[in-house]
């Protein structure tokens, strides 16, 4: 008996140039989009009254991050369900998704972005309650232009991520760069020729906003396009399709609101007044905390693009309906995050010290920052890949619930109450650690989360989410039996002709009976 040599299966669904060609013009994508906040505070620091202009637009920028979550749940939603019928081949039900995540994004944003308009003042003093009165003004003035920004940012996002489902990253990469170049344009332009201070800022990134949402518009109206929205043609919600994007959008949009949440009140630990100088009035803590913020999310764009590409690949994978395939390309994912972020987060790594000193904060602060940097980067290089590329790929294949509840659950026991304990003055006893009491916390949240998804992973109990138990298992192999030879007939006596036509019948309804 020969033996069968078992062949490794060859997966072709993306290659490695495919591969390539998606996840690259992601991750550049996302250095453009960080860069945003990042350019910001560099160049109002370096304008007049910069500390405290400065520490306004990133308190904002954390309220404005927590709503721009939303908005990308809900775009993932639709993109996780329009991935998995583009690798079913069901492209028919794939642009009838992509219309009803379009439309249910922009009206989300347009009512998110009126109420922010209207609750300006009772949103920042709920979040920033203990800053100076000249900050809460600047505040005022920089949340009002943003929120305006609001209709274009879910544009922008829904678009982008119909754009990445169909493998058109570098549409969006182009669009990104666009964004990011006007935004430093304005930015020079309004700070330092028009002098407009806060108010330039805002109007820098409101157009930057405006501008690269009308263009992936465009780009997604495409009719050579698999996935192709008609902007003009009529349209009604279709209630089976938005209760499935709801199913994964809900779960996803919670997690990253509280994710968010559990950074902007971890923030305000920073901002409290014990961490005030009473004769200048500038925080030194607040400042070196941005400062590292800032720079952490550039070294955190490789991962968050890798993360981005999983809803891409895995979707896919998912809708083909194969598990062995997506084993393969989650393995595939998890080297390319772990060798992408190592490289990304060394090479911030060495740039520290020249990159904090483009900051124009005082030498304490820029020295805060520094420390919580090499303190974060080290962790990062070890988790980030576990604790965000992994929960991607589980909502790639529809788990979003476990998701969801690791997320919050690790997000509240260590970053927000660990960093409470380590920040706060209203406990006796407790060290008051500033900023590197906040990154203490952010790095044990990461731990946290690579301990629970990882686990989940590892379960196989996503197998269930993606639908992929419930299809029918193939039949194992089995060796085949050799055949048996027909035992020879004995020759019987030839029997008299009356008894043989008497007996047929009988024989005939004992057959028929058997049967039966």
């Amino acid at each position: 008996m020969t033996e069968t040599v078992k062949r490794k299966p060859k997966y072709t669904l993306f290659t490695a140039k495919a591969l390539l060609w998606l996840i690259l013009p992601i991750v550049i994508e996302q250095i453009f989009s960080t860069s945003l906040g990042l350019f910001d505070s560099m160049m109002i620091s370096n304008s007049a009254s910069g500390d405290l202009t400065s520490n306004a637009v990133s308190n904002v920028n954390y309220i404005n991050n927590l709503i721009i979550q939303l908005f990308s749940a809900f775009a993932t939603g639709g993109a996780i369900v329009t991935s998995q019928c583009i690798g079913s081949n069901d492209n028919e039900n794939a642009n009838k998704s992509a219309k009803q995540m379009l439309m249910l994004v922009i009206l989300i944003s347009v009512v998110i972005g009126a109420l922010c308009l209207a609750l300006n003042w009772p949103i920042l003093k709920l979040c920033y309650n203990n800053v100076s009165a000249e900050v809460f003004g600047f505040q005022q003035t920089y949340f009002y232009i943003t929120a305006a920004s609001f209709p274009f940012i879910g544009l922008f996002n829904a678009c982008a991520a119909l754009l990445r489902a169909q493998r058109k990253s570098m549409f969006t990469m182009i669009s990104a760069a666009i964004s990011c170049a006007l935004n430093v344009g304005l930015n020079a332009l309004f700070l330092f020729v028009l002098n407009m201070g806060v108010l330039g800022v805002g109007l820098a990134t409101l157009i930057c906003r405006i501008v690269p949402a009308v263009f992936m518009l465009i780009l997604l109206a495409n009719k050579k396009n698999l996935v192709c929205v008609r902007i003009f043609e009529k349209f009604r919600f279709d209630g089976a399709i938005v209760k499935k994007i709801l199913k994964l959008a809900i779960p996803s949009g919670i997690e990253s609101c509280l994710f968010q949440l559990g950074k902007l009140m971890t923030n305000t630990f920073v901002n409290v007044g014990c961490y005030v100088d009473p004769v200048s009035g500038v925080n030194i803590q607040a400042n070196g905390n941005n400062i590292a913020n800032e720079i952490n999310n550039i070294a955190s764009v490789v991962g968050s693009g890798v993360g981005t590409s999983c809803l891409t690949v895995i979707g896919q994978a998912v809708g083909a309906g194969d598990s062995e395939q997506c084993k393969y390309y989650m393995k595939r994912m998890f080297l390319l995050s772990y060798i992408l972020n190592g490289i990304c987060s060394g090479i911030i790594l060495a740039c520290v010290p020249l990159i904090v000193n483009l900051f124009g904060f005082a030498a304490e602060a820029k020295e805060v920052g520094k420390h919580c940097l090499y303190f974060c980067l080290c962790f990062q290089l070890v988790t980030y890949p576990l604790s965000f590329t992994t929960p991607a790929i589980l909502k790639a294949t529809s788990d979003v619930k476990y998701v969801m509840f690791s997320a919050v659950a690790s997000m509240f026991i260590m970053r927000v109450g660990l960093a409470f304990l380590l920040t706060t003055d209203k406990i006796a006893g407790l060290p008051q650690l500033g900023a590197f009491g906040y990154w203490i916390g952010m790095c044990s949240d990461w731990v946290l989360r690579s301990v629970l998804f990882l686990a989940r992973l590892l379960s196989g109990k996503w197998k269930k989410s993606s639908g992929l138990l419930t299809a029918p298992a193939p039949e194992p192999l089995q060796e085949p039996e050799p055949p048996q030879e027909p035992a020879p007939e004995l020759p019987q006596e030839p029997a008299p002709p009356q008894e043989q036509s008497a007996e047929a019948p009988e024989e005939e309804d004992a057959n028929v009976q058997t049967n039966a």
